[in-house]
């Protein structure tokens, strides 16, 4: 009979065992359920914290200035020979600068004079920057000129009408479409129905000089080692002389290029004869 008894009761603990360790489970699932959700709830207040702080930072900022070409004065233009070619002061020495992609006309040709005027106005005396693209045949540095206000003195020459794209030595978009500009609204040496370009110009001059200097050359006397001795010319219609020294005071006046050859070259092809005041 106690047996009987038993049973029933061990049987009800078990089921009763058994029913407490599902509620402990279920209990502790409830838990941590509750737990992720506290948690989840916390990390997106805090992801709107942070994204309303950085809102507020954006907002009160500095506005960031647009990107502009920066200008660096550096060199300063102490001298305009003619419309494509400057001097610079850089580094306390004299620099000269033809200017790269652009022919202006001759100074005795049309427009010659006012192209030179106007590089003048635009650069001389001035603070620039010189971006520099190589030498010449004559040393001199082939370059491009940013004026103080950013603007390109190249590319001013062309599209005001005062020079040519010299598209033998530049390929320049930028320049080409300054000179269909130009063309377009007649500005400048665009005015005249069929102006001569600058190299077409020195080409007829120079063979007009050759001609010249042909004919004179067979008779010009030519010193003994002529054609060894380093003689200097101010490159100027006006001058009419070579020297020896190139620290004569007379070529030191030249406002133009001077040139150094040999004295055969002077004679014979220059047409020009030694210079008394500091010959030797």
């Amino acid at each position: 009979m106690k047996k009987l008894l038993y049973f029933p009761l061990l049987l009800s603990l078990t089921f009763s065992g058994t029913a407490c360790q599902q509620d402990h489970r279920d209990a502790q699932e409830q838990f941590r359920e509750r737990q992720e959700a506290i948690l989840e709830r916390d990390a997106e207040q805090e992801e709107e914290l942070d994204t309303a702080a950085y809102e507020v930072e954006e907002s009160t900022a500095e506005p960031t200035a647009p990107d502009k070409p920066t200008t660096t004065a550096s060199d300063k233009v102490v001298g305009v020979k003619d419309g494509d070619t400057v001097v610079l002061l850089k580094n306390g020495e004299e620099v000269t600068v033809r200017l790269f992609g652009v022919d202006t006309p001759e100074k005795n040709q049309a427009f010659g004079q006012r192209a030179k005027q106007f590089t003048s106005d635009l650069a001389f005396g001035k603070q620039v920057r010189l971006i520099t693209h190589n030498k010449d045949r004559y040393g001199r540095t082939v370059g491009t000129i940013i004026l103080p206000d950013g603007r390109n003195l190249n590319e001013e020459l062309i599209r005001n009408g005062y020079a040519w794209h010299y598209k033998a030595y530049s390929k320049d978009v930028n320049l080409a479409n300054a000179e269909a500009d130009a063309r377009r609204f007649k500005r400048g040496l665009w005015a005249d129905a069929n102006p001569t370009a600058p190299w077409d110009f020195r080409k007829n001059r120079s063979s007009n000089t050759s001609t010249s200097a042909s004919t004179t050359s067979a008779s010009s006397p030519v010193p003994a080692g002529a054609t060894k001795r380093t003689v200097y010319l101010c490159n100027s219609s006006g001058s009419a002389v070579y020297h020896l020294d190139k620290s004569c005071s007379v070529l030191k006046r030249c406002k133009a290029e001077v040139l150094t050859v040999t004295e055969a070259v002077a004679i014979r092809e220059y047409d020009r004869r030694a210079d008394k005041t500091c010959s030797k």
